[in-house]
């Protein structure tokens, strides 16, 4: 059964096997929060360590050396087989670069499959599990339907956080209410 959401480029598209291949088997709801648990596991790895950034960006090593260091890391994380060969493929096509967004890209095909729609949030600090449950709670009464939240952190926004939802925004973002008391002072 394909993904019914749209695969967003190179890394949707990336994402979009990734999602096949864990929802295809008999064990697939199992499967597919498996492979959504070292997604996770390796998104906050990738905030987290400065190497393994490194690691999926840099043009000096080499594709046979990135392999073999996603073969440890995955070792070392505990990570399901198929998320671990999926690293081997991205790590052999020289596309580690891309993990982020694909992790991000199948955390939206998820949410959609399990009837949730996702909102992407701008926070100046990484939020705790009750934060993040916190909004998500608050996201669905106002919306009225399961909300999955997507934490970025961007601590240039001060305070706050700029949540989308589809086209709507709600931005209460320390830094845009300067700017806004700002031109309110202009104008006076």
């Amino acid at each position: 059964m394909r993904v019914s959401v749209a695969a967003a480029g190179l890394p949707g598209r990336y994402a979009a096997a990734l999602f096949d291949l864990a929802q295809s088997g008999k064990a697939s709801a199992k499967t597919l929060d498996a492979t959504a648990r070292d997604l996770a596991i390796l998104k906050e790895a990738l905030a987290e360590s400065a190497d393994l950034r490194a690691l999926t960006t840099s043009p000096a090593i080499s594709r046979e050396q990135a392999g073999k260091a996603v073969a440890a890391l995955a070792a070392a994380l505990g990570l399901t087989d198929l998320t671990a060969r999926f690293l081997g493929v991205l790590a052999q096509n020289g596309r580690l670069s891309v993990l982020a967004d694909v992790i991000r890209q199948f955390d939206l095909m998820l949410s959609a499959h399990k009837g949730a729609t996702t909102a992407q949030v701008i926070a100046a600090h990484k939020l705790t599990a009750t934060q993040k449950k916190a909004l998500e709670t608050k996201l669905k009464a106002r919306t009225g339907r399961a909300i999955a939240v997507d934490v970025t952190v961007d601590p240039s926004i001060l305070g706050g956080l700029i949540v989308r939802i589809g086209s709507e925004q709600i931005d209460s973002s320390i830094k845009t209410r300067l700017t806004r008391l700002g031109q309110q002072m202009k104008g006076q």
